[in-house]
């Protein structure tokens, strides 16, 4: 669902739209592949963590390659697998799908620890960049639910070649992951905003993220009572507009 309030202001609207023109839009190592549901295959990928871990992402190819490239950031306690159908839709559009794991199904003890996530964030960036035969150099999007919006916003504060990001159910605090200083040292880069009108705390968190930003960023609400990736499974619009959003700023 829309409301009045849920899109940013026409004169940040239109700012997004000549920001988009303005660009001039115009080896994996697989051990298995998955069919998607409308025939892509998801490869499984394999890059190195910062820390030295071996990271495995499951790597959605578009049609028409070198095309651009969304990383996809799942909420704490759930798998890169939440995200299959909105690869399937991103790969529709031509535009990549690489959905990543976090590091644990539970939170370290340690805030600082928690913080250090964002890194396989920018390892999965790095693999991307790693592979200009398949991505578009400098045209990579992130998108995190819940805890992974969070590290998102962490992880493309300090990754320049991240153009656009979409964050579904962030939290201005995440047990001290706080995204308010991330989001503006990312800047005048675009951002979508996602939250349940149900969900008090990310939609309190959306409108102050919103709240004189330094650059586009469009909200979008949804009525349907849920959180992260459960909310896009209760509202396919949010899932289209996710889409939209990446084929607009990625080009």
């Amino acid at each position: 669902m829309t409301t009045p309030g849920s899109r940013i202001r026409d004169s940040q609207r239109s700012g997004l739209r000549h920001w988009a023109l303005g660009l001039g839009v115009s080896g994996i190592v697989c051990a298995l592949s998955i069919p998607g549901a409308a025939g892509a295959a998801g490869r499984l990928v394999t890059f190195r963590a910062a820390d030295g871990r071996m990271l495995t992402g499951l790597f959605m190819e578009a049609h028409d390659r070198p095309a651009p490239a969304v990383i996809l950031v799942p909420m704490l306690g759930r798998s890169k697998d939440d995200w299959q159908d909105l690869a399937q839709r991103l790969v529709d559009a031509n535009i990549n799908a690489l959905a990543i794991d976090l590091p644990a199904l539970r939170l370290p003890t340690d805030p600082q620890e928690l913080l250090a996530w964002h890194e396989d964030i920018r390892a999965a960036s790095a693999f991307l960049a790693s592979r200009p035969a398949d991505v578009r150099p400098g045209f990579v999007g992130l998108a995190g639910a819940s805890l992974g919006a969070n590290l998102a916003v962490v992880a493309a504060a300090a990754d320049a070649s991240v153009r656009s990001i979409a964050l579904v159910s962030p939290s201005l605090d995440y047990r001290g992951v706080r995204i308010d200083a991330s989001l503006r040292l990312y800047g005048a880069r675009p951002a979508l905003l996602m939250a349940s009108l149900h969900d008090p705390y990310a939609a309190r968190s959306v409108r102050e993220l919103a709240r004189d930003a330094p650059g586009p960023r469009e909200v979008r609400w949804s009525s349907v009572p849920a959180h992260g990736t459960s909310l896009l499974s209760g509202d396919p619009n949010l899932v289209r507009s996710l889409v939209e959003w990446f084929q607009l700023t990625l080009g």
